[in-house]
């Protein structure tokens, strides 16, 4: 049994993170997991600025195995709402469980350390397997759709119409304040997988 530990990342990680992200959403062709996207959008999903640059505003969370990078989360508080992207993991890994464990740890980030009361999530409605994960952990459709950011170097969509859809989740702890005081008790970020 192998230990997934959990940290932070660095301005160091950019470029390893970027190819996790790449790996896991527009992979080569026979080394797909179930996340990949490549049938509906071409080109990278992030390159090693962008994810530097979101080091620099957000928080990334990454998941190691010994020293290696193998999944990652991001979040960004905005008001009262954390959101959540970004959340890869290495295709031979996937169906694991890690994904499962990097949103739990991307809601405890945003919960205990930046207060957020809601989560959010965009996802590429075409993704329906993708929006069902989600849903299964909690997470509702608001209704609110928006375009395919064509212009933010996030890939090409190989249809006109690619939409994104808005799921959201209200904290745990405003579900259930009983698990205020379990929170706050000491913990330390390393998953059994």
């Amino acid at each position: 049994m192998s230990i997934l530990k959990v940290r932070e990342a660095n301005i160091d990680d950019a470029a390893d993170i970027a190819r996790l992200v790449n790996a896991a959403y527009r992979p080569q062709s026979g080394t797909e997991g179930w996340t990949h996207e490549s049938l509906i959008v071409s080109g990278e999903r992030a390159n090693a600025v962008q994810v530097a640059d979101a080091l620099e505003k957000t928080t990334v969370l990454v998941g190691l195995y010994g020293a290696e990078i193998v999944a990652c989360v991001q979040i960004e508080r905005n008001g009262a709402d954390a959101y959540i992207g970004m959340l890869a993991v290495a295709p031979k890994l996937q169906t694991a469980g890690l994904g499962k464990a990097m949103l739990q740890e991307a809601e405890f980030y945003a919960e205990t350390t930046l207060g957020a009361q809601q989560f959010v999530l965009v996802v590429i409605k075409a993704r329906t397997e993708l929006v069902q994960f989600y849903r299964r952990r909690g997470y509702e459709e608001t209704g609110e759709t928006l375009p395919y950011p064509i212009n933010s170097g996030v890939g090409t969509p190989r249809k006109e119409d690619l939409e994104l859809i808005v799921l959201h989740k209200r904290s745990n702890l405003l579900l259930n304040p009983d698990t205020r005081q379990e929170l706050a008790a000491p913990r330390q970020l390393s998953r059994a997988c």
